[in-house]
C-alpha cells in the first residue's frame, strides 16, 4: 500500500480552517445543491396529503394509491444505481443539473395528468430524480467539505429533505383548507415544487464540480483553483497534495469499479455495511409515517380535516431535530448517535403498538396520544438517525468507488422503501396499527445489533485518511484501539 500511516495521513499535514471570504462561498454552494433535497423532500412528502382527492378524481383503488405512491420509490431505486455511476464519470455538478430538468419534467407530467398510467409515469420520472438526487447531492457535499465540519455541512442535504416534507405538509393543509372544494386541488399541491426544481437548475450552472472528482479525472489545476475558492490557500494546497497522492495509489493498484471492490474483501465489507446502513434507515418505517401519517392518523380515531392539520407536527418535530442533528455531527461520535436512535426508535415503536391495545377505538384519549408518540418517533429518527446515516453513506467509500457505493447502497435503501410504500397500507389493514409497529420494534433490535457489531467510527478524519484505512481494513483496528466495538 502507501508509505503514509493510516491513522495519521492528511489531517497530520493540513493547516488549520481560518476565518475567510471562503465559507460563505461553501455555504452558498451547499445552499444551491440542497435544493435538490428539499425536492427529495417535497416530492416524496406531497403524496401524503395529495392522495386522497387524486384517488377520487382519478378513480383510484387502495392497490392503485400503492401503486402510485411506490412508483416514485421504484424509480428512486433506479435513479439511485445509475446517477451514482453517471456522477462518477460525467461529474457531480453535471448529473445534479440533469437531475434538475427531470424534477421539472417529472413535476408537470404529474400535475397535467389525465389518468391513473400517467400519474405512474410522472412519478416514476420524480423517482428516477429523487434517487439520484439522493445519491449524488451528499457525495458532492462530503467533497467539497473540510473534514472537520463534513458531518454538519454533508448533514444539511437530510435537514434540507425535512423541510421539504414540512413544507408539503403545510402548503397540502393550506391548499386543502382554502381551495378543497375545487376540483383538482392535488395538482396545485404537487405543482408548487416547480419553483426549487427551476431554482436549482440555475444555481448549478453558477457552482464549482467537486474537486476530489476533477483529481480522479487528471484536472488538477481545475481541482486547485475550485479549492482555492472555498479554502484558505495553504489549506488548499495540502488538501490537493492528499487526493492526488491518494488518486495516484488507486491508479497503481487498478482498484477501479465494481471487479475491483468485490476483490478487496475490506472493499465488500464496507460496501455491505453501506447497504446494512441505509436498509436499516427505512425499515425504522420512517417513511411510511410521511407517506402515510394521515392514514395512521385517521386510523387512530381523527376526522380528515384535523388529520391533514395534525400531521404537520411531525413535519415539524423532523426540522427541529434536524437542526440538532446538525449541531451533534461534528461533536458526537457518529455510531453513538445511531445507537442512542435505534433504541429510542425501537422504544417509541413499542409504546406505539401497546397504546394502540390499550386505548381501543373511540377512547378520546387515543388519538392524542398515538400522535405525541408518532412526533416522538420522528424526532428520535431525525435527531439521532436520518442524517448520520446519510453523512455516513457519504464519506465511507474511497474516492474510486464513491459514487457506485453510495449508490448501491441507496438502491437498497430506495426498494426497501418502494416495498414499505407499496405494502403499508396492506399491512395496517392485515394487523391493525399495534402490529405493524411491532413488527417495526423487532427490526429495530435487529438493527442495534447491527450497529454495535458491524459499523465503524468515521467522525473526526479526512476523507483521504478513510480511505487509507477503509481499504487496507485498518479502520476496524483503530477504532478497537479507540473503544469502538467491531
Amino acid at each position: 500500500m502507501s508509505s503514509h500511516s493510516p491513522s495519521n495521513l492528511a489531517q497530520s499535514k493540513l493547516p488549520p480552517l481560518t476565518p475567510g471570504a471562503y465559507r460563505k462561498r461553501l455555504f452558498v454552494v451547499a445552499l444551491i445543491a440542497t435544493f435538490g433535497g428539499l425536492l427529495f423532500g417535497y416530492d416524496t412528502g406531497v403524496i401524503n396529503g395529495a392522495l386522497r382527492p387524486m384517488a377520487a378524481e382519478l378513480g383510484l383503488t387502495a392497490f392503485t394509491e400503492g401503486v402510485v405512491t411506490a412508483a416514485l420509490l421504484f424509480g428512486a431505486a433506479i435513479g439511485a444505481a445509475v446517477c451514482g455511476r453517471l456522477s462518477d464519470g460525467w461529474g457531480r455538478r453535471k448529473a445534479i443539473i440533469l437531475l434538475a430538468v427531470m424534477f421539472f419534467i417529472g413535476t408537470m407530467t404529474c400535475v397535467f395528468s389525465p389518468s391513473f398510467e400517467v400519474m405512474v409515469a410522472g412519478r416514476v420520472i420524480l423517482g428516477l430524480a429523487v434517487g439520484g438526487a439522493s445519491t449524488v447531492v451528499p457525495v458532492y457535499l462530503a467533497e467539497l467539505a473540510p473534514y472537520e465540519i463534513r458531518g454538519s455541512l454533508a448533514g444539511r442535504n437530510e435537514l434540507m429533505i425535512v423541510i421539504g416534507q414540512l413544507a408539503a405538509f403545510v402548503v397540502n393543509a393550506i391548499i386543502f383548507n382554502v381551495w378543497g372544494e375545487h376540483e383538482g386541488v392535488w395538482r396545485y399541491m404537487l405543482a408548487v415544487a416547480a419553483i426549487p426544481a427551476i431554482a436549482l437548475f440555475f444555481g448549478m450552472l453558477r457552482v464549482p464540480e467537486s474537486p476530489r472528482w476533477l483529481v480522479e479525472k487528471g484536472r488538477h489545476d481545475e481541482a486547485r483553483a475550485v479549492l482555492e475558492t472555498i479554502r484558505p490557500f495553504d489549506r488548499a494546497q495540502a488538501e490537493l497534495a492528499d487526493v492526488e497522492t491518494i488518486a495516484e495509489e488507486e491508479r497503481e493498484q487498478k482498484v477501479t469499479g465494481w471487479r475491483g471492490v468485490l476483490a478487496n474483501k475490506w472493499l465488500l465489507r464496507i460496501l455491505l455495511v453501506g447497504i446494512g446502513l441505509a436498509v436499516a434507515q427505512q425499515l425504522t418505517g420512517i417513511n411510511s409515517i410521511m407517506y402515510y401519517g394521515q392514514i395512521v392518523l385517521i386510523e387512530a380515531g381523527f376526522s380528515e380535516n384535523a388529520a391533514i392539520i395534525a400531521n404537520i407536527a411531525p413535519g415539524v418535530i423532523a426540522v427541529v431535530g434536524g437542526f440538532i442533528a446538525l449541531w451533534m455531527m461534528d461533536r458526537v461520535n457518529r455510531r453513538t448517535t445511531l445507537l442512542i436512535g435505534f433504541t429510542l426508535t425501537t422504544i417509541c415503536h413499542v409504546l406505539i403498538g401497546i397504546a394502540s391495545v390499550a386505548l381501543p377505538v373511540g377512547n378520546p384519549l387515543r388519538p392524542y396520544v398515538i400522535l405525541f408518540l408518532v412526533v416522538a418517533f420522528v424526532g428520535s429518527m431525525q435527531t439521532f438517525l436520518n442524517i448520520a446515516v446519510w453523512v455516513m453513506l457519504s464519506e465511507i467509500f474511497p474516492l474510486h468507488m464513491r459514487g457506485f457505493g453510495i449508490g448501491v447502497s441507496v438502491f437498497f435503501l430506495w426498494i426497501t422503501n418502494a416495498f414499505l410504500g407499496l405494502y403499508f397500507p396492506s399491512l395496517v389493514e392485515a394487523v391493525g396499527i399495534t402490529g405493524t409497529f411491532f413488527l417495526f420494534a423487532g427490526v429495530g433490535v435487529l438493527s442495534l445489533i447491527f450497529v454495535w457489531t458491524s459499523v465503524p467510527e468515521t467522525r473526526g478524519r479526512t476523507l483521504e485518511a478513510l480511505e487509507e484505512d477503509v481499504t487496507t481494513g485498518a479502520i476496524y483496528t483503530i477504532n478497537k484501539r479507540r473503544g469502538v466495538n467491531v
